[in-house]
């Protein structure tokens, strides 16, 4: 046997080994059953009316809270959540956490924290409502 012939058959035998224990090691993964899946549904939005701020009663230039109606109904129990975000002309914007009635139907919004809101720098509302 020549010489080039007997280098070949030791790289060859040298690459299936490390290929073969390459596969053993792969082979013994083992995988837990698993779900995955899509779906659809509809999406519609929620209607805001009756905005009312109320303002700081020292300090009327402040509004300390906010308070609107929104429909369809919010639980207040549950993973409902509505968050305000409120566009300032200087600084922000603010975002505020809100809470609804037990109905559903009104929801409050306190706008002291993180930083008060202050009426003239208010240019506009987002309502950002999840079920």
């Amino acid at each position: 046997m020549s010489n080039r012939l007997v280098r070949f058959a030791v790289a060859f035998g040298a690459a299936a080994a490390v290929a073969g224990g390459a596969y053993a090691f792969t082979a013994a993964n083992t995988v837990p059953t698993s779900n995955a899946g899509a779906g659809s549904g509809a999406v519609s939005g929620y209607t805001v009316t009756n905005v009312h701020y109320a303002l700081d009663a020292t300090t009327p230039a402040n509004v300390d809270s906010l308070t609107f109606n929104v429909s369809p109904v919010i639980p207040s129990t549950g993973s409902g959540k509505v968050i305000v975000q409120a566009a300032l002309s200087t600084g922000g914007p603010n975002t505020y956490t809100c809470s609804t009635n037990t109905a559903g139907d009104t929801v409050t919004c306190a706008t002291t924290s993180p930083q008060q809101l202050a009426a003239a720098t208010l240019t506009s509302l987002t309502v950002v409502a999840a079920q």
